[in-house]
């Protein structure tokens, strides 16, 4: 069961950018042996805005546990595809309790293309709605 939002005019919106972590990703050996750094930006929708009458954290998503989740699991697994693990980040997070809806977005700092861009991402969207 789902909590209801206490209110369809109030919404908030807790925005990480530029989250920085060291992880092992990408499609060849090369990238999955050598840890390179990854950027992510997450942006979590909370079920209750509550906190901004409360100031309670507990009223809250907390954006450092968020910020741990993204970090662990940049840092710990090992995929080959952004896709994934944006997703997995957007599932933890998800799974935090208290969150509606949360975009992800990993971005590869220094993809190993010929071509020069600044970055490639990918970005993920989990809600709690059908």
């Amino acid at each position: 069961m789902t909590p209801e939002r206490e209110s369809d005019e109030i919404m908030q919106q807790i925005i990480i950018q530029g989250l920085k972590a060291q992880g092992k990703h990408g499609v060849g050996p090369e990238e999955r042996s050598v840890a390179q750094e990854f950027e992510v930006d997450i942006v979590v929708q909370p079920y209750s805005p509550r906190a901004q009458a409360t100031d309670e954290l507990s009223d809250t998503v907390d954006y450092a546990a968020v910020c741990s989740r993204a970090e662990s699991i940049v840092r710990d697994c090992s995929f080959a595809l952004l896709e994934r693990l944006a997703a997995e980040i957007a599932d933890s997070v998800l799974g935090m309790g208290g969150v509606e809806k949360v975009e992800v977005t990993v971005k590869k700092l220094h993809p190993p293309i010929p071509h020069r861009v600044d970055f490639t991402a990918v970005r993920v969207t989990r809600s709690t709605k059908p």
